[in-house]
């Protein structure tokens, strides 16, 4: 597949203010002419990447006469006369619009000059939905030839430059929905997450455990050594808590007399923040009764081989560019052992804090 144009660039100097009001002019004049700039429903037959492998082979020049119907963000535009070519992205990928002049008029004959109309009113990031069939362009490109298109959305703001993206990483945490349009890799980070809370679930009620949602609005903000949130209860007229963690609750689960509970949830800790580091986030915690930490380590590896074989199709697998095998067995070392192997102390030997502390300091490994 090959790379999209450069998207149309708003005019030098133009401020966002001005993009945004010339922008609110074009969905003004796209009403007058009957066509709603904020369309309340779109029927889809088809997805970019399954549109892309199904006609994989398809020859260059070649046309399919296969009705196909289409919506996603115009992330480029290239504009020559009466005929123009835009690439849009949808959930799964991208695929180009090859649009003419002939084709839409005719295609929308009760709109006239629905092809300058396009030309003149349509920018990147605009979502579009469009009717037609499958060409291949004679350079290569996998195709639809437009008969027919609504405008879905009138985007009010101009994308990030294509080629330099998003890069301010707390912008792109602040403003994740623009970091999902313009760095599709997050996308799929953010799918196959899914994929593994599921398959986590998965596996767990596999094994008869039960998921309980415990309070997350609690008394005592207990299970952890961490700052809460503070809120307050009007009604009970008492202070309550966000919860840190679900360990307490879950717990009482057990002494109740349930012997496999977990719970995946949100947690809430207010403290620290930076891009590695989230005072709201996920965790899942798991109990089972009659069971020691033996048992608890052979089901978290066998629930971690499963899940990462089932999303990823691998046990081998890259982190931040150093390769990991999921391969079991693993490994089972205490966290002595581990700090001794690596350091050469070895903390179950000194007889007090201060003895520990100062053979930190003397190895140079201290802070």
């Amino acid at each position: 597949m090959s790379k999209p144009q450069s998207p149309q660039q708003p005019e030098p100097h133009s401020t966002l203010a001005e993009i945004r009001a010339t922008r609110l002019v074009k969905a003004d004049k796209l009403r007058e002419l009957g066509m709603n700039p904020y369309a309340y429903n779109w029927v889809s037959t088809h997805q970019a990447a399954a549109l892309q492998l199904e006609y994989a082979d398809l020859a260059n020049g070649e046309e399919v006469d296969t009705p196909v119907s289409i919506a996603g963000r115009i992330i480029a535009r290239r504009v020559m006369g009466k005929l123009a070519f835009f690439s849009i992205q949808d959930e799964t990928g991208t695929i180009q619009l090859y649009l003419a002049k002939q084709q839409i008029e005719e295609g929308m004959s009760a709109f006239p000059d629905a092809f300058s109309h396009l030309k003149q009113l349509s920018d990147v990031g605009d979502i579009i939905g469009v009717k037609g069939t499958i060409k291949r362009a004679d350079k290569g490109e996998l195709s639809i030839l437009v008969n027919e298109y609504t405008i879905l959305t009138k985007s009010l703001l101009p994308l990030p430059d294509k080629w330099h993206g998003l890069t301010d990483v707390a912008k792109r945490y602040r403003q994740r929905y623009v970091d999902l349009i313009v760095n599709p890799e997050v996308r799929d980070t953010f799918r196959k997450r899914s994929l593994i809370t599921a398959g986590i679930r998965r596996y767990l009620e596999n094994l008869d455990f039960i998921e309980i949602e415990t309070p997350v609005l609690q008394s005592e903000a207990g299970g952890a050594d961490a700052r809460p949130f503070n809120t307050y209860h009007n009604t009970l007229e008492m202070p309550l808590y966000l919860r840190i963690a679900t360990e307490l609750h879950l717990k009482r689960l057990i002494v109740g007399g349930f012997e496999k509970v977990f719970e995946l949830g949100r947690i809430f800790r207010n403290e620290g923040v930076s891009t590695r580091h989230n005072p709201e986030f996920t965790s899942i915690e798991v109990y089972q009764a009659y069971a020691d930490y033996e048992d608890m380590m052979r089901l978290t590896e066998e629930m971690i081989t499963t899940v990462a074989q089932s999303v990823l199709g691998t046990l081998e697998i890259s982190y931040q560019g150093t390769p990991i095998s999921l391969t079991d067995p693993w490994r089972r070392v205490t966290m002595n052992d581990i700090v001794k192997e690596v350091t050469g102390l070895d903390f179950s030997s000194f007889d007090s804090l201060e003895t520990a502390q100062a053979a930190v300091k003397n190895a140079g490994i201290g802070g």
